[in-house]
């Protein structure tokens, strides 16, 4: 391997730019990879993540590009990634590295304003960075044409087939020239990616810098056996937060994304400096809560898996698995945001009672044993204490929405009878009309009372039947007590 950048084959240009950013000696990856695409070939790249797999084509593609000249809506090269923020990431290091070219770049992800993405294209690109769905979306447009791109590089495939991308992938490549240079670079390599790249690439180089699924060595890895109940988690992970040596930042790792949000609040009301980031924040947000975390302003930043793949953030010095993975390959990407670039990394992984399958499948895929961190019983956390728990019951209620109490129904009662009229008013004399006398009640079917006072409150009824047109059912309504004027 060479000892240093200018023994790749790279333009001057190139290798200044490298030298002013801080870097004298390639990755394996880089030093690999770098020769070959120089050279036009195709290439699949697998190297586990924090290994450098970014520059590794990001440097090739500025040399080959010094080259001529892009036309309008006709990028010359395309770079599709599955994630916004890897995108972003992609375009931050063309910015770095290609300081020294007058090479146009576009970033094409969703979140963002068709309008200013059109008018980058109108003017023409070199350099094309997008997630599959906007893109197609561009093309559907018509505001993009692919037959003028002479670079096509697929990265983090693996994660693009997880996350469901191959048919848009296809239909992408379908579009393409055939006459062109394809890289595909990954951190794993299973049989299935292994067949699609034959659909992509022709006769492509292999670079394998490390074991498929392998985790680096500068990671301290530890497991922690907690409660399946969520509070009692929730308490185990701040005692681990608090106990935890040389910890400057973290990042948190939920497998669902309702759960990082929940686990944010939670952390925020215990007084940590916390902040969320999953896939249905808009990229605003995303974006401010990603550099809040990179600039320091945050000290723990939760994330569901899609801050598992390629997020460059040197200086993460511990890694927290809240969930245990349901992919055990995602188990080598979320640790990967530790130990990076030769420096030391701690991962904690909580594991519960019904975590047992996955965590087999991560011991079988990574082939090294992961030691329990002895921990000593906690009591539960009170109920009140964490923000993510249940609320009280409320008490239970009557069908009616709320019966009376018994004191309640008195007062009501008396209020009612408080409401009558004291004495009876005297009246104009009215006919009475003739009508047949009620006949009396069966006793063997007793009738039920009209009256919704209670019991208690009620008078006994008469037991004799009044002929009265108005019945025997209680007092004569107030309104027809009212003296009347009798006309003369």
């Amino acid at each position: 391997m060479t000892d240093d950048f200018s023994g790749l084959g790279l333009s001057t240009k190139v290798t200044d730019a490298v030298t002013s950013a801080g870097y004298t000696k390639p990755t394996e990856i880089q030093a690999q990879a770098i020769p070959h695409l120089l050279q036009k070939k195709d290439l699949i790249g697998i190297a586990q993540t924090g290994t450098g797999k970014t520059a590794s084509f990001v440097l090739p593609m500025l040399t080959l590009l010094e080259n001529g000249r892009a036309r309008a809506r006709m990028p010359r090269t395309l770079i599709l990634e599955p994630t916004r923020e890897l995108a972003a990431q992609v375009s931050e290091n063309f910015e770095k590295y290609g300081k020294n070219h007058r090479i146009t770049m576009a970033l094409i992800i969703g979140g963002v304003s068709f309008e200013d993405q059109n008018k980058k294209l109108d003017r023409g690109v070199d350099v094309l960075i997008a997630t599959p769905g906007r893109l197609l979306d561009q093309i559907d447009r018509g505001k993009i044409m692919l037959n003028g791109v002479e670079i096509l590089v697929i990265d983090e495939a693996d994660r693009m087939l997880d996350m469901g991308f191959i048919d848009d992938i296809e239909k992408i490549c379908s579009r393409l020239p055939p006459r062109r240079q394809t890289m595909l670079f990954s951190a794993t390599m299973d049989a299935q990616i292994e067949r699609l790249t034959k659909k992509f690439l022709k006769d492509p180089v292999h670079v394998q810098v490390s074991r498929a699924a392998s985790t680096a060595d500068t990671i301290d890895q530890k497991l922690i056996k907690v409660s399946s109940k969520p509070e009692d988690k929730r308490a185990a992970l701040r005692d681990h937060i608090r106990g935890a040596t040389g910890l400057t930042n973290a990042i948190i790792f939920c497998n669902r994304k309702r759960d990082v949000a929940t686990l944010a609040r939670s952390l925020e009301r215990h007084g940590f400096s916390a902040g969320a980031l999953h896939g249905d924040m808009d990229q605003k947000s995303r974006t401010e809560t990603l550099d809040a975390f990179k600039n320091n302003r945050l000290t723990l930043l939760v994330a569901s898996d899609v801050a598992a793949r390629g997020l460059d953030i040197p200086a993460v010095s511990h890694v927290f698995n809240f969930d245990v993975p349901v992919h055990a390959e995602d188990y080598v990407h979320r640790i990967g945001r530790t130990g990076r670039a030769g420096r030391l990394g701690v991962a904690y992984t909580l594991v519960g009672p019904a975590d047992g399958k996955h965590l087999d499948a991560i011991l079988k895929l990574t082939q090294k044993p992961i030691e329990y961190l002895e921990t000593s019983a906690r009591p539960a956390a009170p109920a009140t204490a964490d923000a993510g728990e249940e609320r009280p019951a409320r008490p239970a209620r009557s069908r009616r929405g709320g019966a009376r109490t018994r004191p309640q129904a008195e007062t009501a009662a008396v209020a009612v009878e408080a409401a009558e009229p004291a004495s009876e008013a005297p009246v104009a004399p009215k006919p009475q009309r003739q009508s047949e006398p009620r006949q009396p009640r069966d006793e063997a079917k007793p009738q039920r009372s009209r009256s919704r006072r209670p019991a208690e409150t009620r008078e006994p009824e008469s037991e004799e039947v009044s002929n009265s047109p108005f019945g025997n059912d209680g007092p004569i309504p107030a309104f027809l007590l009212r003296p009347t004027r009798i006309a003369s």
